[in-house]
């Protein structure tokens, strides 16, 4: 399979100190995005895009590949997911490899499992998809969503204030884990979100934003609840 898997893992996080290899329940937390893209047998190539020489040390250790470190460029605040992908993949080719798919892996997803790589890439082959990403249902109808202006509540949707909510449509955010691509697609498109864009709908137990220490323990406590561990 012509399948790369990229995981983009720079220095320099603000909000909480070296992130991408903060233990994570005994491990990196970068570790277990690895190990799942590895578990996963789709990939020919999983490396990390890092402009950071420790946290090239800890991805080669834990299985995945760092052919070549990320560019000044693309490790700074402004960079965005997509320019860090260009670069990836021009490298490759300057390397005379190529790739028909590519799988973009956040490195801070402990909660990410092989199935879910999986059931991502089948959905996108299936489907024809430009590129696919898993979704997560929001717990609330966001039509029924409120907003504060100078201490007074306001729905933001006001035609909907006797609907019920059962009547109301699903909404749906990212997960924030995975997007999967088509290499041609991205590269003519320049984008990871299209007209004909794919998703997975995942179980909020596998999803958990981290920009927090709190956010951090939820996750541990879900990795704990999903794995049956005390």
């Amino acid at each position: 399979m012509k399948n790369l898997a990229i995981i983009p893992a720079r220095g320099g996080s603000k909000r909480i100190p070296r992130k991408n290899i903060k233990d994570f329940l005994g491990r990196p937390i970068i570790a277990y995005s690895i190990e799942a893209a590895l578990q996963s047998g789709l990939f020919e190539e999983v490396m990390v895009s890092t402009d950071d020489e420790e946290i090239a040390q800890v991805a080669r250790q834990y299985g995945a590949n760092v052919p070549f470190l990320r560019s000044s460029k693309t490790a700074d605040d402004f960079a965005t997911t997509a320019q860090v992908l260009e670069e990836v993949i021009l490298l490759y080719q300057q390397q005379g490899r190529s790739f028909e798919t590519a799988c973009c892996i956040y490195p801070t997803a402990p909660l990410l499992s092989p199935a879910a790589l999986q059931k991502g890439y089948q959905l996108l082959q299936e489907k024809n998809y430009d590129s696919l990403f898993p979704v997560l249902r929001f717990s609330f109808p966001i039509w029924r969503s409120l907003k504060l202006e100078e201490g007074k509540v306001h729905l933001n949707w006001p035609e909907y204030l006797n609907h019920r909510s059962q009547d109301l449509p699903p909404a749906f955010h990212d997960a924030g884990q995975f997007y999967w691509f088509n290499i041609a697609s991205f590269r003519t498109k320049q984008a990871l979100y299209t007209d004909n864009t794919g998703a997975l709908e995942l179980d909020e137990l596998e999803v958990q934003d981290i920009d927090n220490e709190t956010d951090w323990k939820l996750a541990e406590l879900k990795y704990k609840l999903l794995h049956h561990l005390d």
